[in-house]
């Protein structure tokens, strides 16, 4: 049974961001969840080390990496530091390096988070998160439940934001090796979609496909985005 190693974004988790994934995929792979550690300063490579230690600790050796966010740069280094173990990359709203805006996105969310504010948090990730698709049609009180209802950020949310702002993987596209799948977020406000595109153009023989929704696809369209992983996994690893 082939490996999944599941490596979340910033102040998320493997259940929280690929559980609709899970559901729809995982009697068919060995999944491993890529916990992201939230210490400041962590090295990449020591980032990358501790994936590739829990994929040891569930006895999977080789394995599909699928990273969405800041697991997308992630997988990155990981599939380019350790070809012999990666047989293929799902990269999902992916940025080799954060711009000026990504930056100033991710600061004023470190200082709501650590102001403990959690329902200006809340609607500052709805405003840098959701597509405009999605928040035109959806009803103000039931976004408001939404927000209500969404988890707390982890503890290592500070970690993982400051890590975000500083990875720069863009020497490492150019040498995966592997099948490659880029799953554009084509409303993203976060992630500028031109910057995802201009990623995928990067990444030899990767496939590209477009979600129509903002940086949260397990909220605005988990189906669509596991039809693409699945329809990915069939085709790109015989």
């Amino acid at each position: 049974m082939t490996g999944l190693l599941l490596v979340h974004g910033a102040g998320g988790s493997a259940e929280g961001h690929f559980g609709g994934l899970l559901r729809r995929l995982g009697g068919r792979f060995r999944w491993v969840a890529g916990e992201l550690p939230g210490r400041r300063g962590a090295g990449v490579d020591e980032v990358v080390d501790g994936l590739t230690a829990a994929a040891d600790d569930a006895g999977v050796g080789e394995f599909v990496v699928c990273g969405y966010s800041l697991g997308a740069p992630l997988a990155v280094r990981l599939a380019a530091r350790c070809p012999e173990r990666v047989r293929g990359v799902v990269l999902t709203a992916p940025f080799a390096r954060a711009d000026h805006r990504m930056r100033l996105g991710l600061a004023v969310w470190r200082g709501l988070y650590e102001s403990g504010r959690p329902r200006l948090l809340a609607e500052h990730l709805a405003l840098t998160g959701l597509g405009e698709s999605f928040l035109d049609r959806t009803d103000p009180d039931r976004l408001r439940a939404m927000l209500m209802l969404a988890p707390a950020p982890p503890a290592a949310t500070p970690g993982h934001l400051e890590l975000a702002a500083r990875i720069d993987v863009r020497e490492d596209l150019p040498r995966l090796a592997v099948p490659a799948l880029v799953v554009v977020t084509a409303e993203d406000p976060l992630v500028s979609p031109a910057r995802q595109r201009a990623l995928a153009a990067v990444v030899p023989g990767a496939r590209t496909a477009e979600l129509a929704t903002g940086h949260l696809p397990f909220w605005e369209d988990p189906e669509g985005w596991a039809d693409l992983v699945e329809e990915f996994l069939a085709a790109g690893l015989r």
